[in-house]
């Protein structure tokens, strides 16, 4: 009944468990008798249930979590438990399992995997980067090999060769970003055979909410080569000598920066005099925005680092170097004036998909997370997706303390050292999660002044994660970490010693402190729940300012606040204004979500006309036969001459070189449109709206605009030596292609933040 009201209300609610564990008792009764059967036996019975379509029936499914369970005992020597066999259940049915850190998402992903690929769905399982693609493909391949399953996987270092053998494989393990990747490059080719990505029919996401909603928003790129962007180290250097409050003024979020008539008058002059609004100069203005916000808004370790001599960008959910990510080409390139550092390779934007546009290709979606309930909403809205909670094997028992809260960074610093000081004199391990390379350095300074040894993990040395973590549970250990939420392994108390899992158990587990309260609650609670995995005990805990950034940039008030002799707040009131803070940046982060889902759509509907056109063209003579009707003259003196297939050929490369090409300019024109179209809701107009008014009408004429340049390039196409080469007539593909994730252009999604908010006042106003 529950369940049935929340439906009414559009409100989402965890998945009704009740249906799958009515068949727990059937799976355990089937245990004996597939014990009795050799191995081969055991594969010819799963091999048996792919007779048959999706969704399994109650026989079926019960036989395949028996027979799940009995090679996951044999070829991992690991028995799934109740629990994980509650998420195989869950995910076949098409939802995201929530399940606690150490709970075994990676046996229960393998499993539901080879459910969908033994009733002949291809399977993709896509991680957050390449080590976890591989890990799990590797690690789990003996269970795969036992159910009668292929696996294969694919990193970013993979040829074309080792990608197509891979997706050849019933299941497919790879970084979202490459398949993304992989399918733009798929649809620039001008032969079939040079595809590589199969038809898509089931995505399961491991993290789940990190992917589909941290990242959901991040375009991934297919840049060509293309005039080179220049540094300019002279606007660097002007706007460095600039001072705050006097040139320029940073808004209250932090989000935003703006010279003020002094600024403007010291860098007209610092440019010899130069009129920065003046129609003749219009290109400065741009180019001093982009230095100052890179300048004042983008900060090395906390935005970036600079390593071998190139700007790497920090992903901010996982603190990790973000391979292949960068900010669109103009800030990038005024970071690396900054810098001082060589301007890397930009191009221009071949095509494009977002996350969310990509994960909507796969007719069926499911995934896994330790986080899940916290974003059901965004989950259902934007991908039809319900979260089943599914329990933990052994109860928890970690116990999560509240909020402690200061009045300035140092009392927050001074009180945390010494809440170290005390849990380390008793053995027990500590992780303390930070949101920044620059705070992961700062404390840990600090606790070694304080003569507490300890071992930092961020975006600096990220390649010894593996061996860090391996070590953050063992007796004793101090791991400060940038956005431990964001890393995909467990903590194992005491490593892989059992006498000092004992120890360390005795002593109450591990300890973990979060140095500030994130943006979002789900990656505050993704923290906690690195301590208590698997019943063991463990404690967490949280240490906040009022200069922190969530209190600064999203609290309405931030004075008249009492403290005891340590700086510290204690009043309810002020630690509910916390959570106000937070669920206000919570708010914003989905009000940025769904405004970019909003632009995409349209995006996405005109980009699938083109694609549905080039579809006909490449594997068809939709081409050919346009030019044909077009051009009837030319094409039969050139068939005349060289035959009809050659001509054929030639009809298709140049339709598809100039669809190509006007979807890049389209997709240029399409980009610069929303940069400047959040300025429109100053005059109180819709910037969605505008978006559209604007971005349909240049589509209107599209196909056909191609087809008349296709024609007329097929007009001037000649014969050479008994051949036609289409290079003749400028149809030439980039020199060389390559890919990159775009992050988040932080001022544009300022601005559209606030146009949201602007948005619902007038809308409020209007409503009473």
């Amino acid at each position: 009944m529950a369940e049935s009201v929340r439906r009414l209300l559009g409100k989402p609610g965890a998945v009704d468990l009740r249906p799958y564990t009515k068949l727990l008792s059937a799976i355990e009764a089937e245990e004996d008798g597939l014990r009795e059967l050799d191995d081969t036996e055991l594969t010819d019975r799963a091999i048996e249930l792919g007779t048959g379509d999706l969704p399994y029936g109650r026989d079926d499914l019960v036989s395949l979590c028996a027979v799940g369970r009995e090679a996951a005992r044999r070829a991992l020597d690991e028995r799934p438990f109740d629990v994980q066999l509650l998420g195989v259940m869950s995910l076949l049915d098409g939802h995201v399992a929530e399940m606690a850190t150490g709970e075994g998402k990676t046996l229960t992903g393998a499993l539901a995997a080879a459910g969908f690929a033994l009733r002949g769905r291809r399977v993709h399982v896509m991680s957050v980067n390449d080590y976890l693609a591989r890990r799990d493909a590797e690690w789990m391949k003996p269970l795969y090999g036992m159910l009668g399953v292929t696996v294969g996987w694919i990193t970013e270092d993979s040829t074309t060769e080792q990608r197509r053998a891979a997706y050849s494989c019933d299941v497919t393990y790879a970084p979202v970003s490459e398949l993304g990747f992989d399918v733009l490059r798929d649809r620039m080719v001008t032969d079939i055979a040079d595809r590589v990505v199969p038809e898509p029919h089931v995505a399961i996401i491991d993290e789940a909410d990190s992917v589909l909603v941290d990242e959901a928003r991040v375009p991934l790129v297919l840049a060509g080569a293309a005039e080179r962007v220049d540094a300019d180290v002279e606007m660097a250097d002007i706007v460095r000598a600039l001072k705050p409050r006097m040139h320029y003024e940073i808004d209250g979020e932090g989000r935003n920066v703006q010279l003020t008539d002094a600024g403007i008058d010291a860098v007209e002059k610092a440019l010899g005099g130069v009129d920065l609004y003046a129609e003749d100069e219009s290109s400065l203005l741009p180019q001093v925005n982009l230095a100052l916000h890179a300048h004042v808004l983008l900060q090395r370790d906390v935005h970036y680092v600079v390593r071998d001599g190139e700007v790497r960008i920090i992903n901010e959910s996982r603190g990790r170097i973000a391979l292949l990510q960068r900010w669109p080409d103009g800030l990038q390139a005024a970071v690396e004036a900054k810098e001082k550092v060589a301007v890397s390779e930009t191009g221009e934007v071949l095509d494009s998909i977002t996350v969310q546009s990509l994960i909507l290709r796969y007719p069926t979606r499911a995934g896994m997370t330790g986080t899940a309930m916290a974003v059901a909403e965004q989950l259902r809205e934007f991908y039809e997706l319900e979260v089943a909670v599914i329990p933990s094997n052994k109860p928890n028992v970690r116990e999560d303390h509240g909020t402690h809260l200061f009045a300035t960074r140092e009392e927050k610093e001074d009180a945390l050292i010494e809440e170290v000081e005390e849990v380390h004199a008793t053995g027990r391990p500590i992780l303390i999660g930070t949101q920044d390379v620059a705070e992961s350095e700062r404390l840990a300074e600090r606790l070694r002044k304080a003569g507490l040894e300890c071992v930092v993990l961020n975006a600096k040395n990220d390649a010894d994660e593996a061996a860090i973590i391996a070590e953050a549970g063992t007796h004793g250990a101090i791991t400060v970490s940038t956005q431990m939420a964001g890393r995909g392994t467990d903590i194992r108390l005491g490593g892989s010693d059992m006498a000092d899992r004992d120890r360390v158990v005795e002593a109450g587990g591990l300890y973990v402190m979060g140095y500030g309260r994130y943006p979002s609650s789900r990656l505050d609670g993704q923290l906690r729940g690195r301590a208590g995995r698997q019943g063991d005990p463990g404690d967490s805990v949280f240490f906040v300012s009022m200069d922190d950034d969530v209190v600064v940039n999203n609290a309405s008030e931030t004075s008249g606040y009492s403290t005891d002799d340590r700086g510290e707040i204690t009043d309810p009131a002020w630690l509910s204004m916390v959570d106000h803070a937070q669920r206000v940046a919570e708010g914003q982060l989905l009000e940025v979500h769904r405004n970019t889902w909003r632009y995409n759509q349209l995006i996405d509907v005109q980009r699938d006309v083109v694609l549905e056109h080039r579809e006909l063209v490449l594997t068809g003579d939709e081409g050919d036969r346009h030019i044909k009707k077009d051009r009837p003259e030319k094409h039969a003196e050139l068939v005349e001459e060289v035959g009809e297939e050659a001509v054929a050929d030639a009809a298709r490369l140049i339709t598809l070189y100039h669809l190509d090409r006007g979807w890049t300019d389209h997709n240029a024109f399409l980009s610069e449109l929303r940069e400047g179209i959040h300025l429109r809701f100053l005059g109180r107009r819709d910037p969605l709206d505008e978006f559209n008014r604007d971005a349909v009408p240049v589509f209107k004429g599209f196909l056909d605009d191609a087809r008349s340049r296709a024609a007329e390039s097929f007009e001037e196409l000649e014969v050479e030596d008994g051949a036609l080469d289409v290079s003749e007539v400028g149809v030439k593909r980039p020199s060389m292609t390559w890919t990159y994730m775009v992050h988040d252009h932080p001022f544009s999604s300022a601005l559209e933040a606030v146009a949201g908010r602007l948005k619902g006042l007038m809308g409020n106003k209007g409503n009473k």
